[in-house]
């Protein structure tokens, strides 16, 4: 069993061996692990690993089982029946499907014209993420039985729910779901996701959460039986604080009210006294605990138990006096480890990708605290290049994070991967601007209705900082971001005052009015632009579709920018880059268009990864 806290040790060089830079065909070669969960006999853990295939342009997944204690893995077929199964209880069965329940389709109205490909529609919701609403739902079934029967809603919640969305009761005999029960334009406009409860024997459901106007989410039962979940409190607020609550003897206990962050994910310990969470917390994702006292006068505390410069991803279960989780960092991808919790000793289970990354140089990650405009102090990941020589000068990128709401830690993307970047020789410069979770609740809301303001100055103020430094090359310097972080960089390429040489936007928001006018959840748009662009009298929205409009500062642009779209992304539709390629090109200004026809906000495909990163770089050499 490895120590990670050896690794490093095992990094350095030896004499005479070369390390090879990571490159973008590396990155693809990687595995991807995730935690099906620890064995039913808590032996072993049993995980997958997805490798992509690039000639059949897929992932292909294989499973393995691994002694929780560390050892040699093996492959396993029947993976499923080595892990309790949460969806399994006293012979019956829960699971989801889709089922078709409006008439969306021109055959649904006109059977006769059966060939017609047609849709529909009367309100909202019409396309989400990037599929068109052909009138299905998912819904969950007990055996065969269609609990939510022929209602027009969704369990999962669509698009990324799973069957995270529904759990048995402890006795088995009702099941709770979360769901948010509106259709149509009002579904569109709220986040208002409640939890059900489904009674088997007689068939009745009634709403647990109903008082709530936000996001209720990840139901779980307590070992004592208490029912628990995550809640964030504002209708329409997505990134709202996201809290953990028990209901316990029919009151509602809020166990993070009072400590200044927002919950990722959530897990009970064992004998139910502790509930173990996730959060963003100061660039990093780390493991806390909170008591859960009951109805006792004790204290609720929140206690940070992990700490360093390295994301806790998830939670996978326990172990004696270990909890397992999947961890990595800029310069890894997730393996599953063990955290001693009375040694706070890491032991690194799983080593699928330990072989690459022994051959790869490492980029040191290093913190850099600036000074914003507002007398703020500011975290800047500064990310320097293999083998870094600080008497020499290096082209430097501004990372702009997307979300805007999403929290910038060590985290390791295979499309935004910093690693990647930094070993093609440059220096990335990627702020905690305002709007990130992990430094408070007050930092992360400000944000909302003033995304061309404070944040802004925020990006100026960290590359600024960092250029003043002797290896920074500031005669090339770029900007490169996707989502809101394209945003930024469309808005950056109206009033960079001749900062930066070049630009990359992907997914970018160019125009703030007809994006409102676009995207499939309108409840974002009215939130962090602060309504709609007809309201004329609302300060807030003005601002937004006015003076934070990057389409009003097009006549300032003069830098080259590098344009990249998914074909079915409908959460930033395509329109939003087509206007911007199209302004750059007729203003005269050197620009390329990179569109994915058939990908969706993210590119999923490898070959179309590989371009992607291909394309990336060979901008970044022409124009930087």
């Amino acid at each position: 069993m490895k120590k990670i806290v050896l690794i490093a040790l095992c990094m350095i060089t030896s004499s005479g061996i070369t390390q090879e830079s990571m490159t973008p065909e590396k990155l693809w070669e990687l595995g991807r692990v995730s935690a099906l969960g620890i064995s039913k006999d808590g032996k072993s853990i049993i995980y997958k690993v997805s490798k992509p295939d690039m000639v059949e342009n897929k992932l292909n997944s294989s499973y393995y089982s691994i002694p929780i204690i560390g050892g040699k893995a093996k492959e396993v077929k029947d993976y499923a029946s080595l892990v309790n199964d949460k969806n399994s209880s006293n012979g019956k069965t829960l699971s989801h499907k889709e089922v078709k329940i409006d008439k969306v389709l021109g055959k649904d109205f006109y059977p006769e014209l059966d060939k017609s490909n047609v849709l529909i529609y009367d309100g909202l919701d019409y396309r989400h993420w990037d599929t068109w609403n052909e009138g299905k739902h998912n819904h969950v079934f007990v055996n065969d039985v269609d609990i939510m029967e022929n209602e027009p809603y969704d369990c999962p919640q669509k698009p990324f729910g799973g069957d995270e969305d529904y759990i048995f009761s402890p006795d088995g005999k009702k099941v709770i779901y979360v769901c948010k029960k509106k259709a149509g334009t009002s579904y569109a406009t709220s986040t208002n996701t409640d939890l059900f409860e489904y009674d088997i024997a007689s068939k009745t459901t009634k709403n647990l959460t109903e008082k709530n106007l936000g996001y209720d989410t990840a139901p779980q039962f307590s070992p004592n039986g208490d029912l628990s979940w995550l809640q964030m409190k504002r209708d329409g607020y997505e990134a709202d604080k996201n809290d953990i609550i028990v209901r316990h003897k029919g009151l509602d206990i809020n166990l993070t009210s009072n400590w200044d962050g927002t919950v990722d994910s959530f897990t009970w310990s064992e004998d139910g006294k502790k509930v173990y969470f996730i959060a963003a917390i100061d660039g990093t994702k780390q493991l806390f605990e909170v008591n859960f006292p009951g109805l006792t006068k004790i204290m609720i505390r929140v206690q940070q138990i992990t700490k360093g410069d390295f994301d806790v991803n998830g939670i996978v279960g326990f172990s004696d006096s270990k909890i397992i989780v999947t961890r990595g960092d800029m310069n890894h991808s997730s393996e599953i480890s063990s955290y001693d919790l009375k040694s706070s000793e890491w032991n690194q289970i799983t080593e699928v990708n330990d072989e690459v990354y022994s051959k790869i140089s490492k980029c040191k990650t290093e913190r850099r605290y600036v000074t914003t405009t507002d007398g703020k102090k500011m975290l800047v990941w500064v990310i320097l290049p293999p083998n870094f020589d600080a008497s020499k000068k290096y082209p430097t990128l501004l990372y702009c994070q997307g979300g805007p709401q999403s929290a910038l830690t060590q985290f390791y993307s295979f499309r935004w991967n910093f690693q990647v970047m930094a070993s093609q020789g440059y220096i990335v410069v990627a702020p905690n601007r305002r709007g990130m979770p992990g430094h408070g609740v007050e930092w992360n809301e400000k944000i909302s209705g003033d995304w061309g303001g404070q944040v802004m100055d925020d990006y100026l103020s960290a590359i600024d900082d960092v250029s003043k430094e002797s290896y920074v090359d500031n005669e090339r310097i770029g900007a490169v971001g996707a989502s809101y972080g394209g945003y930024s960089v469309f808005y950056l390429a109206g009033i960079h005052k001749n900062r930066f040489k070049t630009f990359i936007s992907h997914a970018g928001i160019f125009n703030t009015q007809s994006m409102y006018g676009t995207t499939e959840e309108v409840f974002f748009t009215n939130w962090d632009s602060g309504g709609a662009y007809w309201e004329n009298e609302n300060k807030i929205a003005q601002k937004t579709y006015n003076d934070f409009n990057p389409i009003t500062l097009v006549n300032n642009w003069n830098t080259p920018i590098f344009i990249i779209q998914g074909g079915i992304d409908y959460r930033v539709p395509i329109g939003q880059s087509q206007e911007a390629f199209q302004a750059a090109q007729l203003k005269g200004i050197k620009s390329k268009f990179m569109i994915f026809p058939e990908e969706n906000h993210w590119i999923l495909k490898p070959q179309n990864g590989l371009v992607w990163q291909r394309e990336f770089f060979k901008w970044l050499k022409e124009t930087l």
